[in-house]
C-alpha cells in the first residue's frame, strides 16, 4: 500500500522501526527453539543479529537528521514522537548486541526438559510488543484524524501556521557551570540560554550555545527558559525527570581525591542500567534484579564509608564539636546515649534466585545501613555471605573457621543511630558482583532487598527476636516489585499450592539483640551514627579515645587549628576500609591483651599506649609496604595475596620483636615517606553538622 499524501519522514521512520521492531521479534523468538544451541544456528543467529544491528543504526541516522521543517503538515507532539522512536531503535539495539555476545559464547543455553532461563519472559515480551503494535496502530489512526481535525480549525480561524509562530520548549537556560569532561561535551556558563537540538533518553541533550558551538550536556544542569509571562506547560514533567536521575543516581560534589563527580556518577548509572536491562531482556538475571543502589553509594566518595562517620561531628556553629565532648570526671570521651543501639544478626538468606548462564559470581554480599524510607542515614556496612555447590539458593553468615573470623564474614552488627524518622529502620540489600563471561565486563546486581522497620506506629521499639524478612525485588524506591514474577505467576487459587509457593519466595532472616552491659559501655564511646562489625567495637573505641585527648584534653586551647602528629589519628580512618588490616590490628591486640595482668587492664592511659604501640608495629608498617598488593572488592586472587603477605608479616613480627626490622631491611621496600602520614588536619576530617539528618 503506497504512503498517503500526509506522509511525513517522521512517520516513515516509524514504519521502518514498526518493520525493524517484527524483525528483533522473530530473532528473539528463533533463538527460544529447542536447536538453537546447535553451532549452525548459533551462526545464524548471529549473523542475523549484525545485521539488524546495522539496520537499526542506519534508522537511528536517519532519525537524528530528521527536523520538524521536514514535515509536509504540522505535526504535534514532534519532539516527543521523535525520542520515543530513538527509545525504541535503542532497545533494539541493546537486545540485538546481547544476542551476538550469547551466539559468540560457549555455552548458551542448558537444555534438558526444563525451560531455558528468561524464556517465559522473552514470550511475555512478544505478546507485550504484539499488543503494543496494535496499540500503536490504533493510536496512528487516530492521531491521523486528530491531526486532520487540527488542521481544518487551523485553516478556519488562522489560515496556514508557520512552524516559526508553534510554541517551542526547546530553549533552556543553565542552572550551573559544566566544563565538558570527554570529546563532543558542550562547556557552558551558568545563566546561559541554551537551543536543545535533541534531547537523547539517557539524559544527555545535544545543545547549541548562542555561538552556534554544539555539543552534549547533562540535562540536570539545565531549566526551562521562560520570558516574562509565559508559562511552561512541560516543567513539572521535567521536574519528575530530575526527581528520577537523583534516585538512581544521587548528586555528589568533585573532590581532590578524585571522587566521582555527580556527571561521572550518572554516566555510570545509566551504563549499569542499560546492561541490567539487557541481561533481564534475554532471561541471564531475573527481572526483579537492579544495579545495586547501595553499591553506587558507596562508590561515590567518602560520604557513606564508616571512616568517615567516626569522625567528630562539628555543632551548626562549626566551634565545637557535637558528639565528641569531655567527661572531667572519667578522664576520657563522654559517653553517648542515643535512640537506637541495638545488635543485628544475619543468619541466612533462603530462595535467592540465581544468575543464568553468561554470569559469574565473583560474590554474594548483603549491605545495610539505617533508612528512613528515602533517605541513608548512616554509613554502608557490607557483610559477605557464603554457599554450599548443594545448596546455592540459601547465603548464611558467619561460618565456623580456625582462629578469628575474618570482619567480613562476620554477620554479628551493631546499629547506631540518633534519628528521629518515625520510619527510622535498617535497609539491608542482597548484592552479588558478576563479571560476564562473553566481554569480561564487571558489575554489582541487586537481588533484592528487605526492610527491617524499628519502631511501630506509636513509636515504640520493635521487640527483640528473629524476623523473617521478605525480600522485595526492584530498588528501595520501587514498591510492589517481585524478585522472580514467575513464582506469582505459576501461582492457583488452591491454598495448598499457595502455601508452597509462599515459601519459594526470597526470605532474609535476622535477629534483633539487646547488648550486653560491657558492650554496650563501649558501644557508648562511639558516634552518634555508626553501622559496623560487633568484633570491632574495641578497636573503634579506641580510636575515638585517642581522638579526644588530642582534640579536647592536649590542644593548647578550643582556638588553635594546627596539624596534630599523630600516625594513629591520621591513618586508622584508612585502615578502616581495609577489611584484612583492621582484622591484622584485631589479632595482634587480642595476642596482647591475653598476655596483660588484670590490673593493666583497668588503666585507660596504659592500655591506649599500648594500642599506640602496637598500631605503630603492625598495620601502620602494613600500609606503607610496597608488598601489599591494592586492594580490589571481590578479587580472590588478590585478597589471597594480600592475606599472605599480611600473616607473613605478623609472623615475622612476633618472631623479631617489633616492626623495625622492616623498616630497616634492604629487602623490604616502602612507599616515599609523605607528611600526611602523620598528620592529622581535624578540620578536613571532621562532618558537618548539616551532612548527618
Amino acid at each position: 500500500m503506497p504512503p498517503s499524501k500526509r506522509s511525513g519522514p517522521l512517520q516513515t521512520v516509524q514504519r521502518s522501526t514498526d518493520d525493524l521492531k517484527k524483525q528483533v521479534g522473530s530473532l528473539l523468538k528463533d533463538i527460544q527453539l529447542p536447536d538453537a544451541a546447535q553451532p549452525t544456528k548459533r551462526t545464524e543467529a548471529f549473523q542475523r543479529s549484525i545485521q539488524l544491528q546495522k539496520f537499526v543504526k542506519e534508522t537511528l541516522t536517519t532519525l537524528h537528521k530528521l527536523k520538524k521543517t521536514d514535515e509536509p503538515a504540522p505535526v504535534g507532539n514532534y519532539d516527543q514522537r521523535k525520542q520515543d522512536e530513538e527509545k525504541r531503535l535503542l532497545k533494539m539495539l541493546q537486545q540485538l548486541q546481547t544476542v551476538a555476545e550469547l551466539s559468540n559464547a560457549d555455552k548458551v543455553y542448558h537444555h534438558k526438559d526444563a525451560e531455558k532461563p528468561g524464556t517465559s519472559q522473552l514470550k511475555e515480551d512478544e505478546s507485550e510488543e504484539e499488543e503494543e503494535e496494535e496499540e500503536d496502530e490504533e493510536e496512528e489512526e487516530e492521531e491521523e484524524e486528530e491531526e486532520e481535525d487540527e488542521e481544518e480549525e487551523d485553516e478556519e480561524e488562522d489560515g496556514e501556521v508557520s512552524v516559526e509562530e508553534q510554541p517551542t520548549v526547546n530553549q533552556y537556560i543553565s542552572i550551573s557551570d559544566f566544563v565538558a569532561q570527554q570529546e563532543g561535551d558542550l562547556t557552558i556558563k551558568k545563566g546561559e540560554v541554551l537551543t536543545i537540538l535533541n534531547k537523547k533518553p539517557d539524559g544527555w541533550w545535544v545543545a547549541q550555545d548562542s555561538r552556534g558551538n554544539q555539543g552534549e550536556v547533562p540535562k540536570t544542569y539545565l531549566q526551562v527558559y521562560r520570558k516574562a509571562g509565559e508559562e511552561d506547560e512541560s516543567e513539572s514533567e521535567e521536574d519528575e525527570e530530575e526527581d528520577d536521575i537523583e534516585v538512581t543516581a544521587p548528586a555528589v560534589k568533585r573532590t581532590e581525591s578524585g571522587n566521582l563527580s555527580n556527571l561521572d556518577a550518572a554516566r555510570k548509572t545509566v551504563s549499569e542500567i542499560n546492561a541490567t536491562d539487557v541481561l533481564s531482556t534475554m532471561g541471564a538475571i531475573p527481572t526483579g534484579f537492579r544495579p545495586s543502589t547501595l553499591s553506587q553509594l558507596l562508590e561515590q566518595g567518602k560520604r557513606f564509608k564508616s571512616s568517615y562517620y567516626i569522625q567528630p561531628e562539628l555543632s551548626h556553629s562549626q566551634l565545637a564539636f557535637k558528639d565528641l565532648l569531655w567527661d572531667p570526671e572519667q578522664g576520657s570521651v563522654r559517653a553517648r546515649l542515643v535512640r537506637v543501639s541495638l545488635n543485628l544478626t544475619l543468619w541466612s538468606c533462603r530462595m535467592i534466585p540465581l544468575p543464568g548462564a553468561g554470569i559469574h559470581v565473583l560474590s554474594r554480599h548483603v549491605r545495610l545501613c539505617v533508612f528512613d524510607g528515602t533517605r541513608v542515614l548512616s554509613n554502608i556496612h557490607t557483610v559477605r555471605a557464603t554457599t554450599q555447590l548443594k545448596n546455592p539458593k540459601t547465603w548464611t553468615f558467619s561460618p565456623r573457621v580456625s582462629g578469628i573470623l575474618p570482619s567480613l564474614l562476620d554477620g554479628d552488627c551493631f546499629i547506631r543511630s540518633n534519628s528521629q524518622s518515625p520510619e527510622l529502620g535498617v535497609l539491608l540489600e542482597l548484592g552479588v558482583t558478576y563479571i560476564r563471561n562473553a566481554t569480561g565486563e564487571r558489575g554489582e546486581l541487586s537481588c533484592g532487598w528487605a526492610f527491617l522497620k524499628l519502631f511501630d506506629a506509636n513509636g515504640v521499639p520493635v521487640p527483640y527476636k528473629t524476623y523473617e524478612l521478605v525480600v522485595n525485588g526492584g530498588t528501595p524506591y520501587e514498591k510492589g516489585v517481585k524478585v522472580d514474577p514467575s513464582l506469582t505467576r505459576r501461582a492457583s487459587n488452591s491454598v495448598f499450592q499457595q502455601m508452597i509457593t509462599s515459601r519459594r519466595h526470597p526470605k532474609l532472616l535476622v535477629k534483633l539483640k539487646s547488648l550486653n552491659t560491657k558492650t554496650r559501655t563501649t558501644l557508648n564511646l562511639l558516634p552518634d551514627t555508626l553501622v559496623g562489625s560487633t568484633c570491632c567495637i574495641h578497636l573503634l573505641a579506641f580510636y575515638r579515645q585517642i581522638l579526644a585527648d588530642a582534640l579536647l584534653r592536649d590542644r593548647i586551647s578550643v582556638q588553635n587549628a594546627e596539624l596534630i602528629c599523630s600516625p594513629v589519628l591520621a591513618t586508622f580512618p584508612q585502615i578502616m576500609e581495609q577489611a584484612d588490616l583492621m582484622d591484622a590490628l584485631r589479632s595482634v591486640w587480642s595476642e596482647k591483651e591475653s598476655s596483660l595482668k588484670r590490673s593493666e587492664k583497668r588503666d585507660s592511659e596504659f592500655l591506649k599506649s599500648m594500642f599506640k604501640q602496637l598500631y605503630h608495629d603492625s598495620v601502620y608498617t602494613l600500609l606503607h609496604s610496597t608488598a601489599l598488593p591494592a586492594l580490589r572488592w571481590a578479587d580472590e586472587e588478590a585478597e589471597a595475596s594480600r592475606w599472605k603477605v599480611i600473616a607473613d608479616f605478623l609472623r615475622l613480627n612476633r618472631e623479631k620483636d617489633g616492626s623495625l626490622f622492616s623498616l630497616l631491611s634492604p629487602e623490604m621496600a616502602h612507599e616515599a615517606f609523605d607528611i600526611s602520614e602523620i598528620s592529622y588536619d581535624f578540620l578536613g576530617m571532621a562532618r558537618e553538622a548539616a551532612a548527618t539528618a
